[in-house]
């Protein structure tokens, strides 16, 4: 019975039979594979040992946390009195921070106000659309972050009629601002929230500002 027949494929200049060098590919595959394997979950291993590592030596505050912790701080109002000239209501909402985007190491926030003023002249109604900016700091002792510095940057008005008024008003409304968030913290660390908030309010070695976030480190 003759042989049955197979392919023969040159390599460098040898005849080899097809099954043969297919069996040696396939052998090659397998033995690298498993390779990838090892090197793939080394990667895992180290990845998780440093964000481990992280979590041992720091702990972030979010932008989100930030800005949950403000919407406690929604309707802040305050009477301003303007000498011989009016009296004016401001209650400012919608808070909103954005963390070390802008400017580093500042904290950007937007909001809304309203504006209820009485004078000689009757009452009148505005509305404000408001950017600040302040300097996050930490207060070791009491355990939170707390926006310094606060200052507008920017304001519109509506009606447009009324941006005398405002411009009349930013000193007294800035002092007012400032007063307020130097005495209310934007975000207070809790030791009943999570180990790692805990860690923070034991430890903490200060803040350093990242775009999106804040670190409290736990070493100098």
């Amino acid at each position: 019975m003759p042989p049955p027949f197979q392919f023969f494929l040159l390599v460098r200049g040898v005849l080899v039979p097809h099954a043969a060098l297919c069996q040696d590919y396939d052998t090659g595959i397998m033995l690298r594979n498993p390779m990838k394997k090892i090197v793939f979950a080394a990667a895992l291993l180290v990845s998780g040992l440093l964000v481990g590592c992280n979590q041992l030596t720091q702990y972030t505050v979010s932008e989100q946390e930030i800005n949950q912790a403000l919407e406690k701080r929604n309707n802040f109002s305050k009477d301003i009195g303007l000498p011989g000239i009016a009296d004016a209501h401001i209650v400012l909402t919608n808070l909103s921070s954005q963390i070390g985007r802008e400017e580093p190491n500042k904290v950007t926030l937007t909001g809304d106000a309203n504006l209820d003023m009485s004078s000689l002249f009757g009452s009148q109604k505005a509305t404000m659309k408001l950017k600040l900016k302040a300097l996050p700091v930490f207060n070791k002792e009491k355990g939170a972050i707390y926006l310094q510095e606060m200052e507008v940057v920017d304001a519109t008005v509506t009606p447009e009629k009324m941006q005398s008024v405002l411009q009349t008003l930013m000193p007294y409304l800035n002092q007012s601002l400032r007063n307020y968030f130097n005495q209310q913290p934007a975000y207070v660390l809790r030791e009943d929230s999570s180990k790692g908030e805990a860690l923070a309010k034991k430890y903490a070695k200060g803040i350093e500002v990242k775009p999106g976030e804040i670190i409290i480190p736990f070493t100098d």
